[in-house]
């Protein structure tokens, strides 16, 4: 796809429209047309000339320019810092970390700089930077390339934190970070970048807002990124067993939508979190304990162990959540 030949008022993406691209299409067509209305906006990272390694900037330089896609040396730290001082000079940064992985090079100028600045300086300063930090398990990466580490930036006052799982929203939503005031930690899942689905260009999405998938009054399944596919596929199979559950694709996790998670937990009485991210202490247990909280509902967690993701295909699949799993978590639920 040449997205040099896809710019607004050429006829081809026409508001109202769908349009099938992959999840990386939908990317670089969301950074190009905020580029196009906001001479601001800016990208920097490793290989971002080149279009990225997923090709989530496919043609923007040849559009845009090395000055305002400009490539970086290897330096997470250097990349990060950039952003944020660009930020702070009144740009609107998209920075490339390529992997979340590499992003704990970065991390100081994110959590001490950009998460906080607006706070300690009584909001003259604003950090308005999109870090684009894919996430998740990468097939046959091992341990050093398949981290989730969502609940890290959820934790951190000061961050938006952005998971999407479908071509749309990766339009929609990360056109959304673009506009957000505050730093965004922007994890989009290292291989859904394939995936392909139809595209409305004029369509919105506002952060903090979950999105029902399916409808169902048996049980809450809440989910994001990747996992939401694999939910999706268990909830088919319980439907095949006469049992229609409420999936919620939560699609960011700060802020969260409580008042649909609540309100499907208030009328189903369950609730099942699953992600791929670990376990222990991931953001399933802040799902699970708001809900139980608010509507007493029972509730369970599906994560992976608390184990490095393994190399060989043997020891990656025992940190994927699989369909099978989520099904029979639901149905131990149900009784």
């Amino acid at each position: 796809m040449d997205l040099t030949m896809q710019q607004p008022g050429a006829g081809r993406f026409a508001f109202g429209e769908l349009h099938e691209m992959s999840y990386a299409q939908a990317a670089a067509m969301a950074v190009l047309r905020e580029m196009e209305v906001d001479s601001r906006v800016v990208v920097l990272g490793e290989d971002v000339g080149r279009g990225g390694i997923f090709g989530q900037y496919a043609g923007l330089q040849a559009r845009f320019g090395t000055s305002r896609v400009i490539d970086t040396p290897i330096s997470e730290a250097a990349i990060m810092g950039a952003g944020v001082g660009m930020a702070l000079a009144g740009l609107r940064p998209v920075v490339e970390m390529r992997v979340v992985d590499f992003a704990l090079c970065g991390m100081d100028e994110l959590v001490n700089q950009a998460a906080k600045n607006r706070f300690m300086f009584g909001g003259q300063g604003r950090v308005p930077l999109v870090a684009r930090m894919p996430g998740g398990i990468w097939d046959a990466s091992a341990a050093q390339h398949s981290q989730s580490l969502e609940a890290w930036f959820a934790h951190l006052p000061g961050l938006v934190v952005v998971c999407p799982s479908t071509p749309q929203d990766n339009f929609s939503l990360l056109r959304a970070a673009m506009h957000c005031g505050d730093p965004v930690a922007y994890i989009e899942h290292k291989t859904l970048w394939g995936l392909r689905g139809e595209v409305d260009p004029g369509q919105t999405a506002k952060l903090g807002e979950g999105r029902r998938v399916r409808k169902g009054n048996a049980i809450t399944i809440v989910s994001w990124s990747r996992q939401l596919h694999v939910c999706e596929a268990a909830c088919r199979e319980l439907a095949e067993q006469g049992i229609e559950a409420d999936l919620i694709d939560l699609r960011t996790l700060w802020p969260w939508d409580r008042e649909m998670v609540l309100e499907s937990c208030g009328r189903t009485g369950r609730l099942l979190v699953a992600h791929e991210a670990v376990q222990t202490a991931g953001f399933g247990a802040e799902i699970a304990a708001t809900a139980a909280e608010a509507t007493g509902c029972k509730v369970a967690r599906l994560g992976a162990p608390r184990i490095p993701v393994g190399y060989s295909p043997v020891l990656e699949a025992q940190s994927r959540i699989d369909a099978t799993r989520v099904t029979d978590a639901a149905l131990r639920m149900l009784g």
